[in-house]
């Protein structure tokens, strides 16, 4: 393993700094989602239950670098009580004299949660002056925000250069889910990847080609790479701006010896809303009036056929708009497809990244995989290859230790 963990120290009585991404979605006050938080816990308990004062950092929304009353942290605290089962205090700033003060009145196992760090530009400008005042509230910096973990901010990548630094557990638990999905995977590794657009993911499919055996594109994308094959793709989205570049990526495919799929058939409508009228059409017998919102019943064949003899997969996006019933199934069929393989043993299943973790939950099967990320850009910048400035500077604490 390239960086330190929580096992790595003695931490009775320590000051940790903890930064969690606890940006979760949330309306009047109340979050609707709390699987960050409840993430969380694991490193949370383990903190505690060790001796240590445990004082955590985050940012929440997006403030403009001062004090802004609806982009405060304090109703969070209440909420990651709830899930902690722990007491957690709250600070009014997260540098200065008010943090100082809700430090110092720690005692070994307490926790405080800090004011929104973006309340001050130093933390997305990665200012020095600011890293350091953070660094005075703690004697070890744990990461535990691997969805925070693209941006180098003061607190996501500063810190780790300033103070004996470790991957929280959730932060483990993501790098090494995603190091055995692509870097090392079992092959063969199957990649499924949906959404609108490929102009969004062009890195992330320029990157895949490369390392999977077999990259199957559901979702709006598929109809650019059909009409670059000059199939009929009626008035589906398309972007016909991108034919040249999905011609690229299939020449790509077959110099690397990955295999592209595309859906066989899909499901059509000629007005589109909940439970309308549907047709499922052969995809190569599309009319030209007709909109395709769906993966149809053979290609949901095809690709559980695929699976049968992959030993990896991995997963971004959904095969078709799954917001709207009926044109849920394709993605729901394929999700139990890979859920039923996952359970026997037989896969790995990573998943995540833009809509893919409320598809999946729509589907049912979020609980069945082996593992689904909750971050978002950060996940989607690993599946382009690139290097994550708050996982480097984990690394590099220990190159340097």
């Amino acid at each position: 393993m390239s960086f330190k963990t929580l096992h790595d120290f003695d931490l009775k009585g320590k000051r940790v700094l903890v930064r969690a991404d606890l940006n979760v979605p949330a309306k009047d006050g109340k979050v609707t989602d709390t699987t960050r938080i409840d993430r969380m816990k694991p490193t949370i308990e383990h903190l505690t239950s060790k001796g240590a004062r445990v004082i955590v950092l985050s940012h929440f929304g997006r403030p403009k670098g001062g004090y802004e009353a609806e982009f405060s942290q304090e109703f969070l605290a209440p909420v990651c009580e709830k899930s902690w089962g722990k007491k957690v205090a709250f600070g009014k700033d997260c540098i200065g004299e008010e943090a100082s003060k809700a430090v110092a009145a720690l005692k070994d196992g307490d926790i405080v949660l800090l004011e929104n760090l973006r309340f001050h530009k130093g933390e997305e400008k990665n200012d020095p002056v600011f890293i350091a005042e953070l660094a005075k509230l703690g004697d070890i910096y744990i990461n535990d925000a691997f969805s925070a973990a693209h941006r180098a901010h003061a607190s996501t990548e500063g810190l780790a250069h300033r103070m004996p630094t470790a991957a929280g557990f959730l932060m483990e638990a993501e790098l090494n889910a995603l190091n055995n999905a692509l870097e090392s995977p079992q092959k063969p590794v199957i990649a499924i990847v949906g959404g609108s657009k490929i102009s969004t993911k062009l890195s992330v499919l320029n990157n895949l080609v490369k390392k999977v055996d077999y990259l199957f594109l559901g979702g709006g994308m598929a109809n650019t790479f059909l009409a670059a094959q000059g199939i009929e793709v009626g008035k589906s989205l398309c972007e016909r701006d991108m034919i040249d570049q999905a011609k690229t990526i299939m020449e790509t495919c077959k110099k690397s010896g990955c295999e592209l799929l595309l859906p066989v058939d899909r499901i059509c409508v000629t007005k589109f809303g909940e439970n309308a009228p549907f047709e499922i059409r052969m995809t190569e017998s599309m009319p030209a009036e007709e909109e395709a919102v769906d993966v149809g019943p053979k290609t949901i064949e095809m690709l559980e056929d695929v699976l049968s003899g992959c030993k990896t997969a991995l997963w971004n996006g959904p095969m078709g708009v799954f917001e709207v019933h009926p044109f849920d199934r394709g993605t729901n069929e394929l999700a139990r497809a890979v859920a039923t393989l996952t359970s026997t043993g037989s896969l790995v299943s990573v998943a995540g990244g833009g809509d893919t973790v409320s598809a999946l939950e729509n589907a049912g099967t979020a609980d069945e995989f082996t593992y689904i990320s909750s971050a978002g850009g950060a996940f989607l910048e690993w599946l382009e290859g690139k290097e994550l400035p708050g996982v480097a500077a984990l690394k590099a604490y220990k190159a340097a230790a």
